[in-house]
């Protein structure tokens, strides 16, 4: 099971509504999706939690690149919700390296090569030990809001909850749970 949300800070305070995330593909989707409840280019948090194995934010502040915070990214990288949040950018990877096909050198030796040189496993390109154990990206996403760097990787169990208290945000996050 997850749980994911929209905060949209407006004039009035903090408007939540419930998001589904199936017709949701790459994180531009999700952006857009966040930039739809906010016409006004404000603030939009997307909150999203599974399991309490893991959560994300992602802020979208008017047309700027999306700010993302993942809790714990390996456990994230095994949810197909999780795996919109942790692009290669986020994860330190070269995207070119993994997508171009045109510039592989597929000569049969490529199994074990990478190993030889070091277990340096971000520049192979995508294998799943290449995800960290623990947080990722920008963990002073939420620091203008009054949630620090040390609080967001100090959550745990009620995570989202505790980011909409700090935002004075929870009543409107609990109307949508």
């Amino acid at each position: 099971m997850y749980f994911a949300a929209l905060l949209a800070r407006t004039e009035d305070g903090w408007e939540a509504s419930d998001t589904e995330l199936d017709d949701v593909e790459t994180l531009a989707d999700l952006a857009d999706l966040a930039r739809e409840a906010s016409p006004e280019d404000d603030t939009v948090l997307v909150l999203i939690e599974q399991e309490d194995a893991w959560f994300g934010v992602v802020r979208i502040d008017g047309e700027d690149d999306p700010r993302i915070y993942v809790s714990d990214a390996a456990a994230a990288a095994r949810s197909s919700y999780g795996e919109i949040l942790l692009t290669d950018e986020l994860l330190g990877r070269n995207p070119d390296d993994a997508d171009d096909l045109d510039t592989l050198d597929l000569d049969g030796t490529e199994d074990g090569e990478d190993d030889e040189d070091g277990d340096d496993d971000s520049e192979s390109g995508g294998s799943a030990e290449a995800v960290p154990h623990g947080p990722v990206g920008d963990a002073g996403v939420l620091d203008d809001l009054g949630v620090s760097e040390k609080e967001l990787k100090a959550l745990s169990e009620d995570a989202l909850g505790e980011i909409a208290e700090a935002l004075g945000a929870s009543d409107v996050l609990e109307t949508v749970r």
